[in-house]
């Protein structure tokens, strides 16, 4: 009976160490920095991506349009995914925000 839990034992742990081992390949393949946590907790309360960096970086709608040029309608439609940026967007939204282009994503 002991050996039978010993062996348990030591195949639980041979399967927590690949699964170690994988999510340690993984974060290695990751092409870009994380999210910061104050993002990232705003996301999981409901917010948008685009928005939480948005509310991270302390600038309202308005502020941020103005400085890519669009329209604070237009801001808010990509916040609430009714509308997708294209790529020149993204990138000024990137610089404008100071944060990786992939952070963009959703």
């Amino acid at each position: 009976m002991r050996d039978d839990r010993d062996l348990h034992a030591a195949e639980e742990a041979l399967e927590d160490a690949a699964d170690v081992a994988i999510y340690d390949e993984r974060k290695a393949d990751l092409k870009t920095e994380p999210l910061p946590a104050d993002v990232t907790m705003e996301i999981l309360r409901g917010s948008s991506r685009l928005k939480a960096l948005r509310n991270w970086r302390r600038l309202t709608q308005a502020e941020l349009a103005t400085t890519i040029g669009v329209s604070q309608g237009f801001l808010s439609d990509l916040e609430s995914n009714r509308r997708k940026p294209s790529a020149q967007t993204k990138a000024l939204l990137a610089k404008a925000l100071d944060i990786p282009g992939q952070w963009i994503e959703p």
